[in-house]
């Protein structure tokens, strides 16, 4: 009986090493395809909120890491990008997090002009919300992410950032207020840090290895 317990004891051990050792390799044999991946699909979140025409160079290759708490919603540095135009500054974009949503943090992508600070475009690039109510923020869902569009923080307590629930100019969602309400507070919150801080954050040297 013990010889038997032992015998099945040893082949559950073998059986559990050759598990993991076919997750690792599996891991190592994905992990270059999951970067290129992640590459491509922040290269085309970074073209559509800074549009195409407004910059000549790699955006994701002229990146700053920049760190505020308050602004960015984490301790985390952030990406900050920057577009050139003929070597002149036209654009800059920003990522940031929504630490409040009602399913915890929303990653958010905030382009804009870096002349008069408007807002470009705006993409959730990672987020946790309920399919159907709070997954609106992503485009893929719902237009309106697009509502920032053509918008400007004139202040930090600029009363228009803010849903209709709240006296603000945005929609909320129909029984999911928390998420839009979130994400109106990041880009705002952002989007004043940059118009503020621009100078500064372009001096900062470019630290991204080329990725966020």
């Amino acid at each position: 009986m013990i010889e038997t317990i032992r015998k099945h004891g040893g082949i559950l051990a073998i059986a559990a090493l050759l598990s993991t050792a076919l997750v690792a390799v599996t891991n190592a044999l994905t992990e270059d395809t999951i970067k290129e991946q992640q590459q491509i699909q922040l290269s085309k979140a970074l073209n559509q909120v800074i549009p195409k025409a407004r910059h000549d160079n790699p955006l994701h290759q002229s990146c700053r890491l920049v760190t505020n708490s308050d602004a960015l919603g984490t301790d985390e540095a952030q990406p900050f990008y920057v577009g050139t135009l003929n070597d002149e500054v036209t654009t800059v974009a920003i990522q940031t997090i929504a630490p409040n949503g009602y399913n915890g943090a929303i990653k958010v992508l905030i382009g804009m002009d870096a002349t008069s600070h408007q807002v470009l475009g705006v993409r959730v690039l990672e987020h946790n919300e309920t399919p159907g109510l709070g997954d609106k923020v992503s485009l893929r869902v719902s237009d309106w992410v697009q509502s920032f569009s053509g918008k400007t923080v004139t202040s930090e307590d600029d009363k228009r950032w803010a849903v209709k629930k709240d006296g603000g100019q945005f929609d909320q969602f129909t029984g999911a207020t928390i998420t839009p309400r979130a994400v109106v507070s990041a880009v705002k919150k952002a989007a004043w840090f940059v118009s503020q801080q621009q100078a500064t954050l372009l001096n900062q040297p470019v630290n991204c290895g080329g990725a966020s």
